[in-house]
């Protein structure tokens, strides 16, 4: 395989903030992608990339959804460029997931030189998945329900796993309220916003249950003005992960106890957030699929579930039978060491190519 092509789109800055960046990268996958006969319909946007949505032939048949993002984590001047060596490829993107996104498209392009054309196969490419696809959930919300199938074309496991579960999450914060008094002359007259937020915390760490795999993060914690005046303000930020939707209903009624429990007098809490994406739960509907790709593919393809989160969270919450980790395998990403393997490249255009073509043909 020639990464000539995959240099020249890691090689653009796609931070999600920089639109500029982002949509000259989308412009050229979308000058790829339309050679293969595949119908563009862009979603513009203003101040964030625009979204990309391709469209194949339609024929009777089920239909299958595959799903990417263009942006990075990366601002412009801190982890740019292209590399390889004889293993891997380096670069912003390479694994999450402009190397993804390339996996796809070389796919495709085996499926149109096989084939001639495409059917029943649409590609939607999203621009800011990287904090949070606060836009294009409601894009891919309601494309969703067209698919029989979604293929998101995150990183592979290490063993080339696919994943089949990711935790859902969500995102709050706390403020509290208190009041300022001077701590030598009038302590008692105060209301301590950072004591309130002390019991609160430790409140909240309570709920993480590891046998089930919860875990409520408080990630950052602020308060006061100074050593000698009563905290008349605290802010507490943290994120809730959970495996399935019991989990998530426990943790939320105990999230709202907690708030709703004052440890000290005079103060008063105020949550914002609530559940960013939700679950996505392995389920009988996606085995079987698998089990037909392993049948038709003479494999065991191996699957795993990840605590993070992606854009297939919100594809599951639809109701689509949908997998994903279809990229190439990396590590690093979200760091400047970001790499991607050569070989599961390779791995992962030959056994995805196979996937297409049984799809095509009626078998999947």
């Amino acid at each position: 395989m020639n990464y000539k092509e995959l240099k020249q789109i890691i090689e653009i800055n796609s931070y999600t903030g920089n639109k500029a960046g982002v949509d000259a990268a989308s412009a050229i996958f979308a000058e790829w992608i339309e050679a293969l006969g595949m119908t563009l319909e862009r979603h513009r946007r203003e101040h964030i990339g625009d979204h990309l949505f391709f469209r194949s032939k339609q024929r009777q048949g089920k239909k299958l959804l595959l799903l990417g993002h263009l942006d990075t984590v990366f601002a412009p001047d801190t982890f740019e460029g292209f590399r390889e060596d004889a293993s891997w490829v380096y670069g912003p993107g390479v694994c999450d997931m402009k190397g993804g996104n390339y996996v796809a498209l070389q796919s495709l392009r085996q499926l149109h030189a096989n084939y001639g054309s495409i059917y029943n196969i649409d590609l939607l490419l999203v621009s800011d998945e990287e904090t949070g696809s606060n836009d294009s959930k409601h894009l891919s919300s309601k494309i969703a329900p067209e698919y029989d199938y979604c293929m998101v074309f995150e990183a592979a496991g290490e063993h080339g796993e696919i994943v089949v579960g990711r935790k859902g999450i969500g995102f709050f914060t706390l403020d509290i309220e208190g009041v300022a008094k001077h701590a030598g002359n009038h302590y008692w007259e105060g209301a301590d916003a950072n004591q309130e937020a002390a019991h609160t915390l430790l409140a909240l760490n309570k709920i993480s249950n590891q046998t089930k795999e919860t875990t409520l993060n408080v990630g950052r914690i602020e308060g006061g003005i100074g050593a000698n005046t009563i905290s008349p303000h605290a802010t507490l930020s943290f994120d809730l992960r959970y495996r399935d939707q019991t989990e998530k209903e426990r943790a939320l009624k105990a999230i709202n106890k907690i708030i709703d429990t004052n440890y000290i007098e005079g103060t008063t809490s105020t949550l914002t957030g609530g559940i960013l994406r939700d679950v996505m739960q392995p389920t009988p509907a996606q085995q079987a699929w698998i089990a037909q790709v392993n049948t038709l593919c003479h494999m065991t393809l191996p699957t795993e579930l990840r605590g993070g989160i992606s854009d297939a969270n919100i594809i599951a919450s639809a109701g689509t039978i949908v997998t994903d980790g279809w990229g190439p395998f990396g590590d690093g990403d979200h760091t400047v060491y970001e790499r991607a393997s050569k070989q599961s490249f390779e791995e992962r255009i030959t056994l995805v190519s196979e996937i297409f073509a049984h799809h095509v043909e009626g078998r999947l």
